[in-house]
Formats: C-alpha cells, structure tokens, sequence
C-alpha cells in the first residue's frame, strides 16, 4: 500500500487524529505496518489468544462473538470499518483477546505490532495522548455505570442486560441464551421474564427463537 493511502486510512482512526499533516506523513512513511485481507466467513482472532498487534479494520464488516464466563450464553454483534480490534487488550495485565473476531465480508486490515505501538507513543505526543484518553474514557464509564440507580422496571433490568453484554450500543445483536438464564442475570421469574419479551416482540422491537433474542437495533430499547 503506498504511503499517501496509509495516510488516507490513518486519518479514519481517533489514535491518529490530531496530529499535524508532517507528523502523519512520517508516520505513513517509517512505520512498520502490516497488511492482512481475510476473506468473508474466515477467523480473524479467537478468543483467548495473545494480543500481539493493533488491528485496524480499513473495510468490510466483521462479526464478533462474546462469551460469558460459564459459555452459557454469549452475543454476536458486528461492527463496520473503521475500527480497531480491542486496543486496550495490548496492554494491562490481561493481554488476551476476549472476543473471537470473524470475517463477514472480504477485510483488510493495517496492522500495527506492540513494538510500533510504543515506539509511536514515545515519539508522537498526540498519539500518546489519543491512546490514554481511550484507555481513561473506558475506565470513566465503567465507574459511571456501577452508580447509575438500577431499573425500577423489570423491562429495564432486560433492556440494561442487552447494553451492558454489547461491544457498540447500536445496531442488530444476537444473544443465544436459555429464558431460564436471562431470568437469572435480572432476578426475576422466568414467566414474567417471557411476558415482557413478548410486549417487547408485540412492539417490533425484538424477535424470539428458540434458545435465541434478535435484536434488530439496539438503540430502540431505549425509545
């Protein structure tokens, strides 16, 4: 890839923005990226694996599959360039995928190794300060969210569920989970768990199978 679409694409992702023309270039120019294209339906990254490198997704649209801790439910969402593969994971004391990553159409990525990272954090101040400001945006809304007043409605206890087990608060998601289980994580019955899904289906706002929510977008739970 030359140079001026390397720059082209940086300027798509927020570790990059802010930076001068120069200072771009530079980066464009003497940074070790790699180029990787998987085909639509192929792996990227199991869940699980080392957290070696960035992964900037420059096209094409990915699916993502999140397990609970048991694997007794989990959530496939997708998410469409531009977008970085969990770039917190690089860092920290848990430097490990947590999510499996699959093509769902043709991809390509840029990507970066954990050398490159700190090399251009060393040398680029704004991109050192565009790559604290995520780490410290997530832990902020994490906090925030462990003093939020709880639902008072067993809809939003559901409806605070699906947000707090996605990646994105948008768009179409798919949680595979028994009745008896979401009944668990909202404290409640399962018959009054199934009463208020179905409200919820009777409004257009989801669809149930069997062992299966689809949510066509998230974002209406909370209209």
């Amino acid at each position: 890839m030359a140079v001026l679409q390397i720059y082209d694409r940086l300027l798509q992702f927020p570790l990059f923005q802010g930076m001068s023309r120069d200072d771009l270039e530079i980066v464009a120019g003497h940074t070790r990226f790699g180029f990787q294209k998987v085909a639509a339906g192929r792996q990227i990254i199991q869940a699980g694996e080392p957290c070696t490198h960035l992964y900037f997704l420059i096209n094409g649209t990915l699916k993502i599959e999140s397990f609970s801790d048991d694997s007794r439910y989990s959530v496939t969402e997708q998410m469409s360039s531009p977008y970085i593969l969990q770039q917190e994971s690089i860092f920290g004391y848990y430097q490990r995928y947590t999510h499996s990553f699959y093509a769902l159409t043709d991809v390509n990525f840029l990507t970066l190794d954990k050398e490159e990272v700190v090399r251009l954090s060393e040398d680029f101040l704004v991109f050192r300060l565009n790559l604290i400001n995520h780490f410290a945006t997530q832990t902020q809304k994490l906090i925030q969210s462990q003093w939020r007043r709880s639902p008072q409605t067993l809809q939003g206890r559901i409806v605070r569920f699906f947000f707090q087990h996605t990646l994105y608060p948008a768009g179409a998601k798919t949680f595979h989970l028994l009745m008896e289980r979401l009944a668990e994580e909202v404290h409640d019955s399962r018959l009054n768990v199934s009463r208020v899904l179905n409200c919820m289906q009777a409004d257009g706002l989801l669809e149930l199978h069997r062992g299966r929510i689809e949510i066509p977008q998230l974002e209406r739970l909370l209209m």
